[in-house]
């Protein structure tokens, strides 16, 4: 259970965790609401959590909410699995404050990677379909990565902070913040700039890491009710992305550090900009939120060398609004209206060089040593549009019943324009088609119900109907990739306009409570996605198609405890099981229905046992489980499965005084050989070997 949504004692050492009942989410709604008032499963990390486990990475610190598992790729990339399996595909949607860090059809799964993690305020993760709030893309979950505000230093109107750390395989890490309270411009302010620098030379070959990440936020409260709150953040990124490498089971034992694709890379920029506007007049709050963003990334993608390999240069600029009105009105059911509208304006570029590679071996063994660039096989623009309006209502009949209702309505456009000359470019023996130029429109409606029923003030059932979908990506539907001659990429070209959005359905039933102490969350639930928009691989040549190949089922049962054990002791556990099968799978070569889905683990466990001796010291044991999957879709007992890990991490942090700490973690405790993911590659299994032990030791300081 993650901190901020678990029990503790309300006296002593665990008085600073909050009581179940009391945890705030500002996802559910765009605002500010109690947890057990809302009906929806959602984790809430918060922030004393976030600096106490101090991540490396997002994976060490998502899995405190259960259901959630997040997988290293490369650096602070990842793959994440709430309520699918592990996957790159986009069914996620990434926030920051409430706004999405890209536009619909402009995916990255790395998105964690592009907002400062370690230094947030909370994280706060909805499991299941969002769209009726928040639209496209929002099916697996939302992540909603909250900022910090400017605290109060305690000795003035100024005040800084920051954490130094240094560990294994040359990692190094800075946080810093500056911080200013006080009046000016008519009204109380909170202004923190911060600064998170980050490298490392990674544990395996050619896998080195740099990060920069500068943020500003500004606080204004103007009086009458009148709130502004400015953010700016912006993200640069160079990493070697061969960290993710997959092994032959020999090298992945014997051999782990090497990297068979030594010559791939990543570059990504970031910036966002956004101003809240809010005026609160009693019973009626308005909200007005304008945003600009930029992401562009240049990409030698290891997983393309194989079979398309290519440097891609993509950017994104976008502008955009979302506006609300909350309005309370009197009545015997208490009926709460919220109405908004979501605009964005995006416009992206994508250019696109294939590249000849040196090579030696085979198989799953090809070691990528070398290249030359070759022949530009696209480039061209896309501009995209959203209209998005949606209605939340909220109605209480009897003081212990909560309704909820919501509906929104999501009209998409894409427009490509290509700026190569000829309609079929040619690479060595891959050929890759493309239109002149091309639209896509999408519509659709997005409804929710779902009700919350007070059982005493120690517990709290939930339920709720949710839909989901998520359109094609702009690499979908215009990147249609390579073939084996002139006409069939053409048609390939042609055919990957016909995509359709995923649709998902999701039912879920909770119960929540809290005895004294001890706090718990159980949920069930069902998630039917259709049409599901898949990029099937052939597992002989590595080449891969999307296509709306059918129906998947997600299923299962999630768990969270947080409970003191006398008075210095404390376990917080998050536990999931889950089934994840195709139902309709029928592709060209094979028919997959009925089978498990693989890289979908069907236990993720997750259980934290802190001791507090007394307010200064905290120690800290940590044990992860990912249960066992399956290597590829046929379940074929010729790949097997892979077995799933147990991982062990120990933390230990000590407060010097009221402005300083020391602290430590020591991951992979036990130095298990366990793999961040395994798959088959040219028919033969393959596992990308995770960190072996590392010790990591830092220092915070406040002014």
């Amino acid at each position: 259970m993650a901190r901020a949504a678990s029990a503790g004692l309300l006296t002593g050492l665990w008085a600073t965790v909050a009581p179940a009942a009391e945890v705030i989410t500002v996802t559910s709604t765009r605002e500010a609401v109690r947890l057990w008032d809302v009906p929806a499963s959602i984790g809430v990390i918060d922030g004393r959590s976030l600096r106490e486990t101090a991540p490396a990475h997002p994976q060490q610190v998502m899995s405190q909410i259960p259901g959630v598992a997040v997988s290293v790729t490369n650096g602070e990339g990842h793959t994440t699995a709430i309520r699918q399996p592990f996957t790159t595909a986009p069914l996620y949607l990434f926030l920051e404050d409430g706004i999405p860090t890209r536009a619909a059809g402009f995916f990255n799964h790395n998105a964690l990677y592009e907002v400062n993690v370690p230094d947030a305020a909370a994280i706060e993760v909805v499991r299941g379909p969002g769209s009726a709030l928040y639209g496209s893309d929002a099916i697996g979950g939302v992540v909603n990565v909250v900022t910090r505000a400017a605290r109060s230093s305690g000795t003035g109107p100024w005040g800084a902070g920051a954490t130094a750390e240094w560990g294994s395989f040359g990692w190094q890490r800075v946080l810093a913040e500056g911080l200013w309270t006080g009046k000016a411009a008519g009204g109380d302010n909170g202004v923190r700039v911060s600064l998170n620098r980050t490298q490392t030379d990674g544990w395996r070959n050619a896998t080195a890491y740099e990060r920069t990440s500068l943020g500003l936020r500004w606080d204004h409260a103007a009086g009458g009710g009148l709130r502004v709150k400015t953010i700016v953040n912006s993200t640069d990124i160079d990493q070697q992305t061969g960290a993710n490498t997959p092994l032959p089971l020999a090298d992945y034992m014997a051999n782990p550090t090497r990297n068979n694709f030594a010559i791939a890379f990543r570059q990504v920029q970031a910036l966002r900009a956004s101003s809240e506007f809010e005026w609160d007049s009693g019973r009626t709050l308005w909200s007005v939120t304008p945003y600009a963003r930029l992401n562009g990334m240049k990409l030698n993608g290891s997983f393309n060398l194989s079979s398309d390999p290519r440097i891609e240069d993509t950017q994104v600029r976008s502008v955009g609004l979302l506006a609300k009105v909350r309005h309370d009105m009197e009545g015997a059911w208490k009926p709460r209206l919220i109405l908004g509208m979501d605009l964005d304006r995006s416009s992206g570029d994508r250019v696109e060089d294939a590249l000849q590679v040196t090579r030696s071996g085979s198989g799953a063994s090809t070691v990528f040593s070398a290249y030359t660039v070759g022949p530009r096989i696209y480039d061209y623009s896309v501009d995209f549009k959203s209209l998005s309006p949606y209605a939340h209502v909220e109605l209480q009949p009897v003081r212990a019943l909560r309704i909820t209702l919501g509906l929104r309505h999501d009209a998409l456009s894409f427009d490509m324009r290509n700026r190569l000359a000829t309609p079929t470019t040619q690479a060595g023996t891959r050929f890759y088609g493309q239109l002149p130029q091309a639209s896509a429109d999408f519509s659709r409606v997005s409804p929710k119900l779902g009700a919350t029923w007070a059982l005493g003030k120690g517990a709290s059932l939930f339920a709720s109907l949710n839909d989901g979908f998520r359109t094609p990506s702009e690499g979908q539907l215009f990147r249609a990739g390579s073939a084996a001659n002139a006409a069939e990429a053409a048609n390939r070209a042609r055919l990957a306009l016909a995509l359709k959005p995923i649709q998902a359905r999701q039912a879920e039933l909770g119960l929540r409570a809290q005895w004294g102490a001890v706090a718990s969350e159980w949920v069930v639930y069902r998630l039917d996605k259709r049409d599901d928009l898949v990029s099937q691989r052939d597992l002989a040549t590595n080449l891969s198609t999307s296509v709306n190949a059918g129906h998947t089922q997600h299923q299962g049962l999630e768990w969270s405890l947080g409970a003191p054990i006398g008075a210095t002791w404390r376990v917080d556990t998050a536990l999931s099981w889950a089934s994840h099968r195709y139902i309709d799978w029928v592709t060209a070569t094979a028919n997959f229905s009925g089978k498990q889905m693989e890289s979908a683990p069907s236990m993720v466990g997750h259980t934290r046992l802190t001791w507090r001796p007394d307010a200064k010291t905290q120690l800290q044991l940590e044990w992860s489980r990912i249960g066992p999957y399956w290597l590829e879709a046929s379940n074929s007992a010729a790949f097997g499965r892979y077995a799933g890990h147990d991982v062990f991490n120990l933390r230990a942090s000590r407060r010097l005084h009221e402005q300083a700490r020391v602290f430590m973690r020591l991951m992979n405790l036990t130095d298990q050989r366990y793999a961040d993911s395994a798959s088959v590659s040219s028919n033969t299994p393959v596992f990308s070997p995770a960190l072996p032990r590392a010790v990591y030791a830092g220092l915070e300081v406040n002014w």
